[in-house]
């Protein structure tokens, strides 16, 4: 049969056929090329001080429709979903590598400043915008939306930008973040329903946020302690599939805890702390592959929210953007944090840094799409406040946290990493150990042959790294300063192994 290209009846499913294979293919470049200079230039941004958030935005906007890639994408409810279900993942690997005494030691002053310190945020950041001119249904929503801290962008910074900070404030800032998004989203919600329905707030507000608190954490510890059940128990035919479970786990304790009228985001986190803290079957791997899962979804979903970006409606607003901008950094987060963490015994200085991490990220923007799509008037004007002030706060504080950090004295000593990991990835839990320890001139064992020491019955050095040498571990080996020892041992041994070769490596 020949193709008339005038008879649209037989040519146009054939064009479509052809057509739409190579959008997609152009489609698929742009993500490509987005996501692969992402990844490429983070190191270069974080050497330069500048937030690897930051730049994931900028290029989603290059990528849009007013940018370069030409890619048009304005749907806020597929945002909403892809937005949350990025956040679930990012809260999950939080989870995983927060252990059970960081959150008893700042569990209380979290707390607080998740809850009456995110609501002083909002009081007073929606003051300043109706003091520059917003009215007070804008100003109010504005300042419930950007309320919350987010732990996409604290993560980001604090973990893979090399800030290391001493344990109590780092810890403070990371499970406050991760905590807190509860109380934001409370105050978003009740806004739009205010506004729509012009119904009186009341008081049910001050009860949902324990309520959800307290149904979140509940289910995400008991769903935690069943994963741990399940993956102790379960045989799979590849590791493979262990990922997969615990994916499911984590998709699965966000809805149960929302149907349960809980915080889904404080029970994934929750699920994600049990997990960690416990001795499961690949461990190891599963640390890794949630660790990429973490990364690629900041990466997708900083880069989607830049897309939704008009960059030519941005300059109706730069001016009330910045003020609120500023006055969030330097005024609204530090007067929200400070009263509520002195009574907890901490310094002024650690609360004044505390203060100044209030790092904005996708959590509030994924927040302002909610009155966008419940169509509350004025909401598109808010929703691209909120993403200049992200903007802002991803340069104020986010570009000085390093500097700051130095400044005040909060940067912990980073002992070097090794060149090589050494791994024991099993389908069942294990009756061993096998840990990594750096050789510091202090510890007990630094210059000493292996036969020397005393080890527990049933433990030993099984190898050692010295820069770009693996040495195998024999009688006569000397452990230098600098090495990095890779000791197998049993549980009820560390205590003593500890002693020996000081704190392990991460």
């Amino acid at each position: 049969m020949t193709l008339d290209p005038f008879n649209t009846t037989v040519a146009a499913p054939m064009l479509l056929a052809i057509v739409e294979p190579y959008s997609t293919a152009v489609f698929l470049l742009v993500v490509g090329v987005l996501i692969g200079v992402s990844g490429l230039i983070s190191k270069t941004a974080d050497r330069l001080g500048v937030p690897v958030v930051l730049l994931f935005l900028v290029l989603g906007m290059l990528g849009g429709s007013e940018g370069l890639g030409g890619i048009e994408f304005t749907d806020y409810s597929v945002a909403v979903r892809l937005g949350t279900m990025a956040l679930v993942l990012i809260l999950f690997d939080g989870g995983l590598n927060t252990s059970f005494s960081s959150i008893r030691q700042v569990i209380g002053p979290a707390s607080v400043l998740a809850t009456f310190g995110v609501a002083a945020t909002a009081g007073l950041v929606a003051l300043s915008a109706w003091v520059l001119g917003l009215p007070w249904p804008a100003a109010l929503l504005l300042g419930a939306v950007v309320s919350s801290t987010d732990a996409a962008a604290v993560f980001a910074v604090l973990r893979g930008g090399g800030a290391s900070l001493k344990p109590r404030v780092g810890r403070t800032i990371e499970v406050e973040s991760c905590i807190n998004d509860p109380m934001a989203v409370i105050l978003t919600t009740t806004m739009i329903q205010f506004l729509t329905a012009e119904q009186p707030l009341g008081w049910r507000p001050l009860l949902d946020v324990p309520i959800q608190l307290a149904v979140g954490a509940g289910v995400g510890i008991v769903l935690g302690f069943l994963g741990v059940f399940v993956l102790r128990r379960v045989r799979l035919g590849t590791v493979g599939l262990y990922p997969a479970l615990t994916l499911a786990l984590a998709f699965f304790s966000f809805g149960a805890a929302t149907v349960a009228y809980g915080s889904g985001f404080m029970a994934v986190y929750a699920t994600g702390v049990v997990l960690g803290n416990k001795a499961i079957p690949y461990r190891s791997g599963l640390a890794r592959v949630h660790d990429a899962l973490a990364w690629l979804s900041q990466i997708g979903m900083f880069l989607m929210l830049g897309l939704l970006v008009f960059p030519s409606r941005l300059l109706d607003i730069v001016g009330v953007g910045l003020a609120v901008s500023l006055f969030l950094a330097f005024i609204a987060r530090p007067l929200a944090v400070v009263p509520f963490l002195l009574p907890f015994g901490y310094t002024l200085r650690e609360a004044a840094y505390v203060g100044w991490v209030g790092l904005r990220g996708a959590v509030p923007i994924v927040l302002a799409t909610f009155p966008v799509l419940a169509g509350v008037e004025g909401a598109s004007r808010v929703f691209d406040l909120v993403f200049f002030i992200v903007v802002v706060s991803s340069i104020v504080p986010g570009s000085t946290i390093r500097f700051v950090t130095r400044r005040l004295g909060f940067e912990a000593a980073q002992k070097p990493r090794p060149p090589a990991v050494l791994e024991v990835n099993a389908t069942t839990t294990l009756q061993g150990e096998l840990t990594s320890y750096h050789i510091d001139r202090t510890v007990a064992v630094s210059g000493a042959r292996l036969r020397e020491i005393e080890f527990p019955p049933g433990s030993a050095i099984v190898l050692v790294i010295r820069g770009s040498e693996i040495i195998a571990a024999r009688g006569d080996t000397t452990l230098q300063p600098g090495d990095h020892a890779y000791v197998f041992f049993r549980p009820e041994d560390r205590p003593l192994i500890e002693i020996l070769f000081g704190q392990p490596e991460d």
